[in-house]
């Protein structure tokens, strides 16, 4: 899987990457574009759809790890 990360000066929100490729799919549905301006909205759609999973998955293995130490620190009863 390729794992093509924003480039290094461009490292939006996961909301504001979200937004902006709900922007582009609105832009492609509409099917106002050319054919080249399809294709560019295309990629940068593609980059942001990655960056935002990738950015899902490290929250999801930082919660499972929070998980993980509670389970190894559980709280005692009062």
């Amino acid at each position: 899987m390729d794992h093509t990360p924003i480039p290094s000066d461009d490292h939006p929100s996961f909301e504001a990457a979200l937004t902006r490729l709900q922007e582009i799919v609105q832009h492609l549905e509409d099917d106002r574009l050319d054919l080249e301006a399809s294709i560019l909205a295309y990629e940068e759609g593609l980059k942001l759809a990655r960056y935002c999973l990738e950015q899902l998955r490290t929250a999801e293995l930082r919660i499972q790890q929070l998980s993980l130490d509670g389970e190894d620190h559980p709280e005692s009863p009062d």
